[in-house]
């Protein structure tokens, strides 16, 4: 029976929580959900092994909600929540938050995030008014909890997600000492992609008698995603290919090596008339939070980001993940990717090659499993023609990003310099349905696209 036959009811969801859901338009479980929820429901510990986007999110956060709501709700204390939620980065922490929330509300209860970067102060207060779910980064957490300012005495539910990113960050011995501070005999969720880098150990430890549940296998591509690997014959070359390919009317997102070369991009191709904004470890909170609503409300289609952010971003509705910098590694290339072919959608993934770079590619798609046949492109081949689309119209830039193009050009060097690229709207557009197109007047000091 697949999970379309299988409603949330059956599986033994809350009568408010499937009206929450419901209310959400979120009414048939992912394979993920019907697999895990007899389990964690059942208050079993329970290891969870999916991508992202296979729908993890609703697979803890169910059945926390479902447990917490029904036998703890109204029992609040300052500073000694029930739920503990603990995730590697801001934007998924802050993304997870969102996602119980209007769980929790149908019970009454309460939410926080608590990560760094930010005065701790008002997440002190926020505690201190008392709250059922918590989520957090480690660090952030265990200084609060160093400083006394909060307990995990009463957790009755732990969840760690993406622990194998957790890992990657080095983030691992923290989670240990968070974890050693609540209740034995609570319960624990674990979700992680790998089992690898101590995932095991942390498992082994505080979840020994965990239920397994894989809905595929680690490591493995998406099926609804499709891969290319394009050539460019030049740095000039990829220039130009990826002005091309950034300037389509849906989501995109291009990772990038470094935080500089990010925040370059992104204004590169703002000035060029296609709205653009970085995600990187260099901006603030409120400056990662803005860039995300920015992209995620459409008033810029286009994120540039480096693979410190790539977990981070959880949006439906990504059509197109351009690797303009090829990982080092296959994992890196993977959770990139992770970003299209969300919720059961279908996506795209280019990885542009220079040609010293063709062996490093090889090897890469051969560790991640995928097969492909790469080819040689420009800005004006059919096939980056076909997977570009519909072009966006041109967004006049506004006079403060037009007066930064003079520092832009003084600081140019490498092969991302202001001055390279296509402008669109500019000469004759590829492909077939695109001729014949006027070119939309620009809207001045606008940074949201409009119809043409």
């Amino acid at each position: 029976m697949s999970s379309a036959d299988i409603s949330f009811a059956a599986l033994g969801v809350s009568a408010p929580l499937v009206k929450a859901l419901t209310r959400a338009r979120i009414t048939e479980p992912f394979p993920i959900q019907t697999d895990t929820l007899p389990d964690s429901l059942a208050g079993r510990d329970v290891l969870g092994r999916g991508r992202t986007g296979s729908g993890k999110t609703l697979a803890f956060a169910i059945p926390m909600v479902n447990r917490l709501g029904g036998g703890l709700a109204g029992r609040r204390a300052p500073s000694r929540p029930t739920g503990l939620v603990l995730a590697p980065t801001r934007e998924l922490a802050t993304q997870i938050t969102a996602a119980l929330e209007p769980l929790a509300a149908a019970y009454r209860m309460t939410v926080t995030t608590i990560f760094g970067g930010v005065p701790q102060n008002r997440q002190v207060r926020a505690l201190r008014a008392g709250v059922d779910i918590v989520v957090a980064c480690p660090g952030r957490l265990e200084d609060l909890m160093n400083q006394r300012l909060i307990s995990l005495d009463a957790v009755e539910v732990t969840v760690i997600d993406e622990a194998d990113h957790m890992a990657d960050l080095g983030f691992l011995p923290g989670v240990t000492r968070i974890l050693a501070a609540t209740p034995n005999d609570g319960q624990r969720l674990l979700f992680s992609a790998t089992l690898d880098n101590g995932v095991n150990k942390l498992v082994s430890r505080f979840l020994p008698d965990a239920k397994l549940h894989s809905v595929d296998e680690a490591n493995s591509p998406v099926a609804a995603m499709t891969h290319h690997v394009f050539e460019t014959a030049s740095v000039e070359a990829k220039r130009e290919v990826i002005h091309r390919l950034a300037s389509g009317s849906g989501r995109r997102i291009l990772f990038m090596r470094t935080k500089h070369q990010a925040r370059k991009l992104a204004k590169q191709l703002t000035l060029a008339g296609i709205p653009a904004v970085d995600l990187h470890g260099n901006l603030s909170q409120g400056a990662r939070d803005r860039n995300l609503a920015v992209f995620a409300a459409g008033d810029a289609l286009v994120l540039v980001a480096t693979d410190v952010a790539a977990r981070g971003v959880h949006v439906d509705g990504v059509e197109l993940v351009v690797h303009v910098d090829p990982p080092a590694e296959h994992k890196a290339y993977l959770h990139r990717s992770g970003r299209t072919a969300r919720a059961g959608n279908s996506g795209e993934v280019i990885t542009l090659v220079l040609p010293g770079e063709r062996r490093d590619v090889a090897d890469l798609m051969r560790k991640a499993k995928i097969t492909v046949t790469p080819q040689r492109v420009t800005a004006d081949s059919p096939v980056v023609a076909e997977l570009v689309g519909t072009i966006a119209p041109f967004v006049a830039p506004s006079y403060s990003e037009r007066a930064a193009r003079e520092d832009d050009r003084r600081s140019s060097s490498g092969p991302y310099r202001s001055s390279g690229g296509p402008r669109r709207g500019s000469g004759r557009r590829n492909g077939s349905a695109a001729q014949g197109q006027s070119r939309a007047k620009p809207r001045a000091h606008s940074a949201r696209r409009t119809a043409a």
